[in-house]
């Protein structure tokens, strides 16, 4: 492969890492180049964990080292999403893939309405002092599952649950996200590699390059306001819901 295509796959990385911390949908700048570099979907879909992995931990660091601190809630709920993502990376879905695409679109969709309609939820959270807890496992365990088998876009339901049953605003969301999601993808990552479905070198310079995004998308969601996240999710949101559709 030329080297250019890997400073490609590189500045590609950077863009989807920012894009994964501050509000999702790396995925879908990720899979397509990593299947143009020749790659099938089941290889890449494996790959692009290396980096989602990698990035996730930096991520997390870098929200510790800013004082954003949702460790210990974020570990409790790795548990129910690591849960679903073993399943999802396992089973087999019997249902339409074009199908599937739309029912998420729709979902996304949705989700991109109430941002709208109830900013102050996504801003401020609600932080509210009982939470049911079985429904949070439980949320979260379907959210594991649809990262297992599909991941693109699965930071954005991350967030709806984060925000509409965890309560929090949208930077401890973020923070709380990446560290859900570096957890589960460890594995979700491992049934790949059993599997042979990983390219480590290819997955290796995508992953430096969402490293470095994610140390940018870190430092930009600790020091904007909420509002401007949330108009960065919507936009994000918006984008790949228009994929789905399209795809």
């Amino acid at each position: 492969m030329n080297w250019y295509l890997y400073v490609l796959t590189y500045l590609v990385g950077i863009a989807a890492g920012f894009l994964n911390v501050v509000a999702g949908g790396g995925s879908m700048l990720t899979l397509p180049m990593l299947t143009f570099l020749g790659l099938g979907i089941d290889v890449a879909n494996g790959t692009n964990r290396i980096a989602i992995f990698l990035q996730n931990i930096i991520a997390t660091r870098q929200f510790k080292k800013g004082k954003v601190d949702v460790l210990k809630r974020s570990l409790i709920l790795a548990i129910p999403a690591t849960m679903g993502a073993i399943v999802g990376s396992l089973i087999v879905v019997q249902i339409d893939q074009s199908m599937l695409q739309k029912i998420v679109g729709v979902l996304l969709l949705i989700m991109a309405i109430f941002i709208i309609f109830k900013p102050k939820i996504w801003e401020k959270g609600t932080e509210a002092k009982s939470k049911n807890k079985w429904l949070s496992y439980i949320v979260f365990f379907g959210v594991g599952v649809y990262g297992g088998f599909i991941q693109a876009g699965v930071g954005f339901f991350f967030i709806a649950a984060l925000v509409l049953v965890e309560g929090f605003n949208l930077i401890r969301t973020n923070a709380a996200k990446v560290t859900i999601i570096a957890i589960y993808t460890v594995a979700s990552l491992a049934i790949f590699v059993v599997n042979g479905k990983v390219d480590w070198f290819i997955g290796l310079v995508l992953a430096a390059g969402n490293m470095t995004g994610a140390v940018f998308g870190t430092k930009f969601t600790i020091l904007k306001s909420t509002k401007w996240i949330r108009y960065i999710v919507f936009v994000a949101i918006i984008a790949s819901a228009a994929k789905f559709f399209v795809s």
